[in-house]
């Protein structure tokens, strides 16, 4: 080395001393310094079942990284309740949280330099942060699911959070008395994990682990199942090799990698949400996607399992039925999954799958044969027309009837909606409109699962239809209608709708259509007022005035 060459790696090294200095003191030794630091970012709480079990599987992780030759740093990042919170004031925080867990992690990994971050969550919203700040970061990652809750059981059935919102639903019409409403809500939530159908989280799970972000079978174990443990440490192991070798999430978030996990959002029958999520993943890893495609790709897929919230099983039903690489082996050999992408672990998706059967067991329901789907094409119909310009997502299966025409019953909030549907003032053939509950609206989209699971349990699913510029959860099912765009705050055609306009929503036509005039629209139109913003201060008017449409994922950036 020359003399000019030693002077500077002499004045490097001395500069980094105080860095050095504080790393020692949370356990950094000599030898330590030149290997990889990785962020854990555990979103542990006790908030959420959902997140209860986190803590353990970030300590496991952190364990194999140490043993794998990295140096592990946890954090923490936040996470909130949407069960809980749902039905109330408290829910509009849930899709802000996404953003603030996307951006937590952000600005942990790059302000400490980390070379790495094994994201590590269980509820709705932490899933999607994690993979945005992931997709943006471009730094090697993995994320680890906290895992599923196993089925309640009550009276031979098995139950889910959903049960507990379909009871009320049951008990305002007199079908169950105060003992078995109570009997319901003790035996839906046995132990620790996100909720058990193919709601939202294990929607996400699923995907991620089709987009090659997640190890095989890892999106569908329990939570508290001890193979929940060993996949953590096996997701750490791959992550240091993803290190040394450089494999970047932007390598393995491809278009065609989002492709497939969008066939398996179809084919398991998942959530609307990840209509929301995926156009905010594909934004933040600069990925050219619309909500269009999704329609697309529907009609491509059929819907292969029989899971809830319209169907039988619940995700831990689907594991031991094959899980995720079942689905997708069905899809790669019918074409419809691109085999050539590359996961997180350097392995391509056609090499994960080489040894999974063609076609799922005989002996199970869970996962149908590919000659007898549950339903031709996929669930997740976008839907457009002069009530939603931009679009709109509706979750088509399990309805009897896929067109509906009546009188509008217009609410201006998810509260003024519930209180009529429990009076029992929904009557046959109404469209329920809930509107002002968009991303600027509301603001915060919330999940309208009390007043669809109130129609459901009040035997109105199939005979009353629902419309919203806000979201529904994983769990809701029926002829609703959710994310429609442009929202009522910036002057949608959905502020315009009056107490008994005709609207009709066509699943089949793909169709969202106030039945009025052209001219009388635009006559509504001149005498509209944007209302005033609910909140001026904190983070529900920041995002107020940040996020976009709900057509291009409700993203900040």
């Amino acid at each position: 080395m020359s003399d000019n060459k030693r002077s500077q790696a002499i004045t490097q090294g001395a500069s980094r001393a105080p860095n050095r200095a504080m790393l020692r003191a949370v356990g950094f030794g000599d030898g330590d310094f030149n290997k990889p630091i990785v962020g854990v970012a555990n979103g542990y709480s006790t908030i959420t079942p959902c997140n209860k079990g986190l803590n353990d599987l970030s300590l496991r992780a952190e364990s194999a990284l140490r043993k794998a030759g990295a140096m592990p740093q946890m954090f923490g990042t936040i996470t909130v309740s949407d069960g809980i919170s749902m039905g109330t004031e408290g829910m509009k925080y849930s899709l802000v949280s996404r953003e603030v867990i996307a951006d937590s992690i952000e600005t942990c990994i790059q302000a400490e330099s980390m070379d790495g971050v094994i994201a590590i969550g269980g509820c709705d919203k932490n899933m999607p942060g994690a993979m945005i700040a992931i997709a943006r970061m471009n730094v090697p990652a993995i994320f680890v699911y906290g895992g599923t809750i196993k089925p309640g059981h009550y009276k031979g059935q098995d139950l889910t959070i959903v049960s507990a919102f379909e009871a009320v639903g049951q008990y305002s019409a007199r079908k169950i008395d105060d003992a078995e409403l109570l009997q319901v809500e003790r035996h839906a939530c046995p132990g620790a994990g996100s909720c058990g159908g193919m709601f939202t989280a294990n929607t996400m799970s699923s995907a991620f682990e089709a987009m090659g972000m997640s190890l095989p079978y890892s999106s569908t174990m329990s939570a508290e199942d001890n193979e929940k443990l060993v996949s953590a440490g096996q997701s750490a192991e791959v992550l240091v090799n993803a290190i040394k070798k450089q494999i970047l999430p932007r390598d393995v978030i491809t278009r065609k990698s989002i492709e497939n996990a969008i066939a398996v959002i179809m084919a398991v029958g998942g959530s609307t949400n990840a209509v929301l999520h995926f156009l905010a993943i594909a934004h933040a890893a600069e990925v050219p996607l619309c909500i269009d495609d999704f329609e697309i790709i529907r009609a491509k897929i059929p819907v292969l399992c029989d899971l809830k919230p319209s169907g039988r099983y619940v995700t831990a039903d689907l594991h031991q039925a094959g899980g995720i690489p079942q689905v997708m082996k069905m899809l790669l050999v019918h074409g419809l999954l691109h085999g050539e992408c590359m996961t997180i672990s350097g392995q391509t998706i056609a090499e994960i799958l080489k040894d999974i059967p063609d076609s799922p067991r005989t002996d199970q329901n869970i996962i149908r044969q590919w000659s007898n789907p549950m339903y031709a094409q996929g669930h997740l119909a976008i839907l457009k027309g002069n009530l939603s310009t931009e679009g709109c997502v509706a979750k088509i299966s399990g309805i009897k009837n896929p067109k509906i025409t009546g009188p509008a019953r217009v609410f201006e909030s998810e509260e003024t909606c519930m209180q009529a549907i429990l009076a029992r003032k929904i009557q046959p053939g109404d469209v329920v409109v809930i509107r002002y509950e968009g991303p600027k609206g509301g603001p915060g989209m919330r999940e309208m699962l009390s007043p669809t699971s109130a129609l459901i349990g009040e035997g109105l699913g199939d005979s009353v239809g629902l419309i919203t510029d806000g979201r529904f959860s994983g769990g809701t099912y029926g002829m609703v209608v959710g994310h429609v765009a442009p929202e009522a705050y910036v002057g949608g055609n959905i502020a315009l709708v009056q107490e008994g306009d005709s609207i009709t929503i066509d699943a089949e036509q793909r169709l969202l259509q106030l039945n009025i005039s052209d001219v009388e629209l635009e006559k509504r139109r001149t005498v509209w007022k944007a209302p005033q913003p609910r909140y001026h201060r904190g983070v529900l008017a920041k995002y107020a005035q940040l996020v976009s449409s709900a057509s291009v994922g409700a993203i900040t950036d």
